[in-house]
């Protein structure tokens, strides 16, 4: 989350225009013509996504409050840090996730659709694996979320599948610079060979097992492992393409006190915003294990 921007919004359903620039052409006008032809304006695309309410409550008790020593950590400055951080583990999940958006009803809560709920266009997905779609076929919120391919269908992932996301997302005028993935297909990554020579550092006594950092023919990629993405998903991103959106930034709120003990609510209201998805790609259905 902290990779990729933030802004403020001031509805559930907030919306964004997505531009598409017309494909480069020969230009060329005469000298001294008159009244050259009108060009076709160049409209944005209204996509959209809700905003969804997370929270985390606090309680505890006088007698923690009074203890010292071990006991400090049941005190409720101690457990608001906790819970603070464990929130934003819940935020990062939910925004990597393959949800759709929902509105939300009186019994039902509204879900902010996650990034690969996005991605439609620059995807490498296993046999039966399909795109996510929107509400409005080219426009809206995601209302599908994407299509996991079976667990028979699964594949390993492989260099060429990240050279062909990587380019599709260049192709699209992204310089993708990220690459999301859970702890099995980092080493998977690792174990890329590439056009490159390993060395041991003999001095040093060790050996780098590891790829960090990854130089394909369109951008240099730094490969970081996510503990909230979904093991199956690596996605490649370009953090300028998209933010984190508050229509409530987090806050603290004590909650009635309920005989020998305080309680404090902890909440945040937020979605994601995908500034254009063809910034971004995902190798989906990747093997796990």
């Amino acid at each position: 989350m902290s990779s990729v921007g933030s802004k403020s919004v001031d509805n559930t359903l907030f919306e964004w225009g997505a531009v598409s620039l017309q494909t480069a052409a020969n230009n060329r006008a005469m000298e001294g013509e008159v009244a050259p032809s009108v060009n076709t304006a160049t409209m944005p695309v209204r996509l959209s996504n809700y905003t969804q309410i997370s929270t985390k409550v606090v309680e505890t008790t006088s007698t923690a409050q009074a203890s010292n020593g071990v006991g400090s950590h049941t005190t409720q400055a101690k457990q608001i840090a906790y819970k603070l951080k464990e929130l934003r583990r819940d935020q990062e999940k939910m925004m990597l996730d393959n949800v759709a958006a929902v509105a939300g009803s009186s019994g039902n809560a509204r879900t902010s659709a996650g990034m690969a709920a996005f991605i439609r266009s620059n995807g490498q997905r296993g046999t039966g694996g399909a795109a996510p779609t929107l509400s409005g076929t080219t426009a809206g919120y995601p209302n599908a979320a994407a299509t996991d391919a079976s667990t028979s269908n699964q594949r390993a992932i492989t260099e060429a599948h990240l050279k062909s996301v990587i380019k599709d997302a260049w192709e699209a005028g992204a310089e993708p610079s990220m690459v999301l993935c859970g702890a099995f297909n980092k080493t998977a990554i690792s174990a890329f060979t590439g056009n490159a020579t390993k060395y041991q550092e003999v001095d040093g006594k060790k050996l780098t097992a590891a790829i960090d950092i990854y130089v394909s023919d369109f951008n240099t990629v730094s490969i970081v492992p996510a503990r909230q993405i979904r093991a199956r998903d690596v996605i490649v991103i370009d953090p300028s393409y998209a933010r984190i959106c508050y229509l409530q930034n987090a806050k603290q709120e004590p909650l009635a006190k309920t005989g020998l003990a305080d309680r404090t609510m902890i909440s945040v209201e937020y979605g994601l915003q995908v500034d254009t998805e063809e910034a971004h790609g995902i190798i989906a259905d990747c093997t796990t294990a």
